[in-house]
């Protein structure tokens, strides 16, 4: 390893190392518990990504990290530094996809292994079909199965027994090859390679004369079955990722950059702060950035799943990888490469898929001790049937399905699987999770605090109402006044430009302007003296409010809402309302949380009055009003201390402290970054019914685990009584053994249909 590539790999005092050999969730154990023996290292392994995350004193030198990896029986490398290929959206990606050489080997000899042991199978099966020299022919079929198909089950089981250590692969290759040798013991010096000797296929083990018999089907159908496990095993790890890859495959490759007036096509991964680049129609988004010429609407459902695209204009900002759905764009770039949102959001999945979640490090101690246990069971099935005068073939038979049924490759699947595709379908529907200990959560989870500004609301003042004098047309109210507040930055000033031209277009330009600190502006539009402000402002040149105007003013202000007086032409004409106004889906989610069986709570710093409001409006029964942004972690602790466990969703810099005391942090995809990085559910669209989806999906991947855990435990509970008393083919077992490992991996993989329950 190079200096630059360690460089590259280290994270403060973090390694990532990329395990190879492993085959099954007792290796990861083992590697994992060798790793914590050396002094000051803590390390997480994880059989799904082959991975080994590690945590070391600074100076550590990571070459003893591989050495110890290396001296268990197993190989390790830092990964070698990636080819920087930034797509459009700053993400760091790797471009195309390398062969998976193992996925290559394990389909290579698994259909070897079909082609070759099917026909063994239905011979033994099948006695019509034994012909006068069967046994031999399935002896010249068998053979290459059991020794190049099972080959990487011998070679870890080798490895394993040098280093004092018993694994799944060593029941594996015990029963195949104990099943083989017996065959070859029986062809050679029994009487089963004999000519004509028949082999009925039974269910139950029946004493009999072990030297007539072969199990050469055993061992070839074991080695298939297992094999195709495996082999589907490693296919879903890649299908299961496949939501990161598409992450990071958003986007061009290449962006028109203006530099010194002068406009140049250059590779993204050139791309650097504060250049500013050109978007046209129909192109995306190069990397984040702020407007800096032009409108246009940007389509960002790749990134979010919205489907209406979002009016964009000067000084907004947009996320790299979304497309250009209108005019054309001047962007300045903000953040590139690793900085991005589309580059956090990939480390994001990344890091919850590499996690590991207390359900899997329990199902990882448990196999750590399952195969001494199982192979003890066998050796004392062997011993009690020899005892109790049973032949030796009914007490071999025992002992071998007892090896091959017991090998617990769905609990280490049951786990990590389930992770995998429930992350990467989160990260599909804009739902990032931090790590699988988030899952455990969500399922304790009783009540949720909302904080309203930004999260219930859009937190940005909208022009919610407008109420004109008898003798004033509506369209005429906005235009005037919305023509004079264009000139003006004022936050109110944009909500009544906004609202304005979206309903009556196209706005005139005063002739005059002026700015009355503290009361509002004034100004000529189209020969009329225009006043827009407050009711002294109209006051002052004699334009008083009539009732009705005055009644509505009083009204929109008792729901703590802005009032803003129109006059002109000396007479006040009409009222309109400005408000941060809730999100249109802001009480369909509320009312999805609570389908949830959670109670929601409305939390902000606003007035008891407003609060109120907004809170009937989605359906928020309690409220807990005029909070300081200091105050909100002791809202969370108070209710934690009332035995409540709190979700909090937020998106303000305020709400960063509260995020992280909560049980479960949920942060709007729309928010600031230190809400984000405090968060454990990061919502990349800024909509509160995905919180709602984030738990059910959640919620979900965890029964899916359980499901998944109890199913191989139970098998395994149930299945080794089976076979020690004879009552299982070891065939068969096999067989039923390798049908629970695609059992947990098809349960997890039904996590890729999950759908949000968000209708646009």
């Amino acid at each position: 390893m190079t200096e630059s590539a360690a460089e590259v790999q280290q994270l403060g005092s973090s390694y990532e190392l990329e395990i190879g050999g492993m085959t099954c969730a007792s290796c990861a154990n083992r590697i994992e518990r060798k790793l914590n023996k050396l002094d000051g290292v803590t390390a997480s392994v994880n059989y799904a990504t082959e991975k080994a995350k590690v945590e070391v004193p600074a100076g550590y030198d990571p070459a003893l990290l591989i050495t110890e990896v290396e001296k268990t029986g197993y190989t390790a490398t830092l990964p070698a530094p990636k080819k920087v290929s930034t797509t459009s959206a700053g993400a760091i990606g790797t471009g195309e996809d390398e062969v998976d050489h193992e996925l290559v080997s394990l389909r290579n000899r698994l259909i070897g292994s079909v082609v070759l042991a099917v026909p063994v199978i239905v011979l033994a099966m099948l006695p019509a079909l034994q012909f006068t020299y069967w046994q031999w022919a399935s002896l010249a079929l068998a053979a290459p199965v059991i020794v190049w198909g099972a080959w990487p089950f011998h070679k870890a089981a080798w490895t394993n027994l040098r280093h004092g250590a018993a694994t799944m692969d060593t029941l594996i290759s015990l029963g195949t090859t104990a099943a083989f040798l017996w065959s070859l013991y029986a062809l050679f010096f029994g009487t089963a390679g004999e000519p004509g000797m028949t082999h009925p296929f039974e269910l139950t083990v029946a004493p009999s004369d072990g030297a007539a018999n072969i199990y050469l089907e055993v061992a070839a159908g074991v080695t298939m079955f297992i094999l195709a496990g495996r082999y589907f095993e490693k296919r879903s790890k890649r299908q299961a990722g496949a939501a990161l890859r598409a992450l990071l495959e958003l986007g061009a490759k290449e962006v028109a950059v203006l530099r010194g007036g002068v406009e140049t096509l250059i590779g993204v991964e050139d791309l650097r702060v504060g250049d500013e680049f050109i978007v046209r129609p129909g192109e995306k988004i190069a990397t984040d950035g702020v407007i800096v010429t032009g409108t246009s609407a940007v389509d960002a459902s790749m990134l979010t799943g919205e489907s209406v695209p979002v009016e964009v204009g000067v000084g907004d900002t947009v996320t790299g990888a979304t497309v250009n759905a209108g005019g054309r764009l001047v962007v300045r770039a903000t953040r590139v490469g690793a900085d991005t949102q589309l580059a956090q959001m990939a480390k994001l999945v990344e890091d919850a898929q590499s996690g590991k979640a207390e359900v899997q490090r329990l199902a990882d101690r448990i196999s750590g001790v399952f195969v001494p246990i199982v192979i003890a069971i066998a050796v004392g099935t062997l011993g009690v049937w020899l005892g109790a005068g049973f032949g030796t073939t009914a007490a071999f038979t025992a002992a071998v399905a007892v090896l091959i049924i017991a090998c617990p490759c769905a609990l280490g699947l049951a786990t990590p699987t389930a992770l995998l595709v429930g992350t990467g379908r989160g990260a599909q529907l804009g739902i990032l999770i931090k790590g699988p200990e988030v899952l455990e959560s969500t399922r304790k989870i009783d009540t949720v605090v909302l904080d309203k500004t930004g999260t219930v609301t859009s937190g940005k003042m909208t022009l919610v109402e407008v109420h004109t004098a008898p003798d004033t047309d509506r369209s005429e109210l906005l235009r005037l006044a919305g023509a004079l507040e264009n000139a003006s930055e004022h936050p109110i000033a944009k909500a009544i430009v906004k609202g304005a031209v979206e309903e009556v277009g196209a706005l005139p330009t005063p002739e005059d302007f002026a700015n009355v600190e503290g009361k509002g502006v004034q100004g000529i539009v189209d020969g009329h003296a225009v006043l827009v402000g407050r009711e002294t402002l109209l006051a002052e040149w004699s334009q008083q409010l009539p009732d009705d105007l005055a009644a509505a003013k009083a009204a929109a202000e008792s729901e703590g809402k802005t009032a803003v007086a129109v006059g002109w032409d000396g007479q006040a004409r009409g009222v309109l309302v400005v408000a941060d106004a809730v999100k249109p889906t802001s009480t369909q989610a509320v009312a999805q949380l609570k389908g949830l069986g959670l109670t929601p709570i409305l939390l902000t710093g606003d007035n008891e009055t407003v609060a109120r409001q907004i809170a009937a409006e989605v359906g928020i029964d309690r409220v807990i009003a005029e909070v300081l942004p200091a105050g909100k972690v002791e809202v969370v602790s108070r209710l934690q201390a009332e035995g409540k466990v709190v979700a909090m969703v937020g998106d303000g810099v305020n709400d960063a402290p509260a995020l992280a005391q909560a049980d479960l942090g949920l942060a709007m995809g729309s928010g600031t970054d230190v809400a984000i990085e405090a968060s454990d559910i990061t919502l990349v669209r800024g909509d509160l019914r995905a919180a709602a989806d984030a738990i059910r999906l959640s919620r979900r991947t965890l029964g899916t685990i359980k499901t998944n855990l109890f199913w191989a435990f139970a098998y395994n509970v149930a299945a080794i009584p089976l076979a020690a008393l004879g009552l299982l083919n070891p065939m068969l077992a096999g067989a039923a053994m390798a049908f629970s490992s695609v059992f947990v991996v098809g349960n997890s993989l039904r996590l890729r249909s999950f759908r949000s329950n968000a209708t646009n």
